[in-house]
């Protein structure tokens, strides 16, 4: 049986042709084993020192959600002046277009050095 996640990947290869709006109630659940694998798949692709993970607030999260016409939020990659990578987070409305006049965060903290405990996302 295809899952949910399957279905939608397929979904969005052909987006080109299939016209959707974001509406802030999309299915992003995704089962842990899964999680996990892909997480342990960068944590092998990468250094020990690497990167892994990025910690957002959630009153940083909550304002960029409280914008006039949000519905979620788009993530970026990026690096920083020191080539070190990090997230930008936008904002976005039902037309999928970023809100990037409004509210984007950065500031996050990183893992390593701001880590969870031991779980099956970062062993």
């Amino acid at each position: 049986m295809q899952s949910i996640y399957l279905k939608k990947r397929i979904i969005n290869q052909f987006k080109k042709t299939i016209t959707m709006s974001f509406t802030g109630h999309e299915d992003h659940d995704f089962p842990l084993d899964t999680a996990a694998q892909w997480t342990k798949n960068y944590r092998d692709a990468n250094p020990t020192n690497a990167i892994k993970a990025h910690f957002f607030g959630k009153d940083a999260i909550q304002a960029i959600l409280n914008q006039e016409n949000c519905v979620g939020i788009r993530i970026y990659y990026a690096l920083d002046p020191g080539g070190v990578k990090q997230l930008i987070i936008v904002g976005a409305d039902a037309n999928e277009n970023d809100l990037y006049q409004g509210l984007i965060a950065e500031r996050s903290m990183s893992c390593p050095t701001m880590c969870s405990a031991t779980n099956p996302l970062n062993t």
